[in-house]
């Protein structure tokens, strides 16, 4: 079993940080401004699922985080590649160990991060369905507009220069296990794999990291889990109102099941917002697919982002 608990946040330089404030503050997140960086939340407990620093130059993808359970595992990892345990300079403190995947995308692994409060979420009355008794009577649909809206960083998605080496190097150090491995033609031609955490008998996302064998390496994108399935249409139409780029959406995936939603930022990088994920454990075991099944929804456009 791994010792990860989870994907706590992802890393970028951006070469205007007013801008991207606005944008992130559109997109759902609490965000607080520092001189040379800003830090995102969700209303979770988490300080921070999101981390922009300024940019030197042209604005780009720094990498990672993960939250190790355990400091004895973050020893581990950290000593596989013989990498220094340092003191984390952000709001929780913590520890953290910060390596180099094979395409140069620094990975962090952090342990003792203190958590916040948590905020309290977009409140949606409940769902009238046929098959729970219509728990909604007496009372019309409201919503409170609530931010943020964003609970949790979900999964990242990685294009890397040489799958296979890219896998090993990341199942050896967070203890990833196969969900849906993607091939084209036929079973031994491998794109990818979506990979989730291995925690035994408790259920996890269907991936938290999904990797990509495009031949070179790029930030394909991030997944954030919103609210509810209606915040994903409100935001989605007050983003294009705002002017922001749409990638892929509003639609719904087969493989992880999740509402799916995708946004450009001013950069081009690519943000999701999310909602209901197929939740499994290691009983259901590893899979291969089709590219099909990768591209396919159950409605919405088809395409990939």
């Amino acid at each position: 079993m791994t010792a990860i608990k989870d994907l706590l946040y992802v890393r970028f330089e951006i070469e205007d940080l007013v801008r991207q404030t606005q944008f992130l503050t559109d997109f759902g997140f609490e965000v607080s401004r520092e001189e040379n960086r800003l830090l995102a939340r969700g209303y979770d407990s988490a300080p921070y699922i999101y981390i922009a620093e300024q940019a030197k130059g042209q604005a780009k993808f720094k990498g990672t985080g993960f939250e190790a359970l355990t400091q004895s595992e973050l020893e581990r990892i950290a000593a596989i590649d013989n990498v220094a345990i340092e003191n984390i300079d952000l709001p929780g403190g913590g520890l953290r160990a910060r390596m180099v995947d094979p395409d140069g995308n620094e990975v962090d692994i952090v342990y003792g991060v203190s958590q916040a409060s948590k905020l309290p979420p977009p409140f949606r009355p409940p769902f009238n369905q046929e098959d729970q008794d219509s728990p909604r009577q007496g009372q019309r649909v409201s919503f409170t507009a609530t931010a943020p809206s964003i609970k949790r960083l979900g999964h990242c998605v990685l294009n890397v220069t040489n799958f296979r080496i890219s896998e090993t190097w990341y199942k050896e150090r967070i203890g990833f296990i196969t969900c849906d491995e993607i091939y084209i033609g036929n079973a031994e031609k491998t794109l990818g794999t979506f990979m989730r955490l291995d925690r035994g008998e408790e259920y996890v996302d269907h991936h938290t990291l999904f990797l990509v064998g495009a031949g070179h390496s790029k930030f394909n994108h991030a997944a954030f889990e919103v609210c509810h399935w209606d915040y994903i249409m409100q935001s989605h139409h007050f983003l294009a109102q705002k002017g922001y780029g749409q990638r892929w959406g509003v639609g719904k995936h087969v493989l992880g099941s999740q509402v799916l939603d995708y946004w450009k930022d001013p950069f081009g990088f690519t943000l999701e917002h999310f909602t209901d994920g197929d939740l499994f454990n290691r009983s259901f075991g590893s899979h291969k697919q089709p590219i099909e099944k990768l591209l396919a929804v159950h409605w919405g456009p088809e395409g990939s982002p």
